[in-house]
């Protein structure tokens, strides 16, 4: 667990490594947490968080000439953009997340449209039946 500043919050980021592969999650305190806040959420909500989906870890190689590893780290940022792997999981969540509230939302308009689509033919046959 890690924990900093993310203006205006103070966050806590969790990685899990399991298997070659990592996901996170991230708890937001608010204020600048104190030790025992920090302790309360690992003992008590830790199995009630929910961390993104799983994503690819490599291994760290040997030690690389610094030049070499520049060059290295300007090709995979203008390939994969800028962020950490945690920051790409928490992407990858937000954006599962974006696309299930928006199927939730579907569904909810369309239940909604066919209910009126319902009650205004029930109102056509009680007119039309002389009531």
């Amino acid at each position: 667990m890690t924990v900093f500043f993310e203006d205006p919050f103070w966050v806590g980021l969790f990685e899990r490594i399991s298997e070659g592969q990592l996901s996170v999650c991230k708890v937001t305190f608010g204020a600048e947490p104190k030790d025992y806040d920090v302790l309360e959420v690992i003992i008590r909500r830790y199995y009630h968080l929910v961390f993104s989906p799983s994503v690819e870890i490599t291994e760290k190689a040997d030690h690389v000439n610094p030049k070499r590893r520049q060059k290295i780290a300007r090709k995979q940022t203008l390939q994969n953009g800028v962020g950490t792997k945690s920051q790409q999981a928490l992407k990858l969540q937000r954006e599962e997340m974006k696309t299930e509230r928006r199927q939730i939302s579907k569904e909810e308009r369309d239940a909604e449209k066919q209910r009126k689509f319902d009650l205004k033919q029930q109102k056509r046959k009680e007119k039309h039946k002389g009531r």
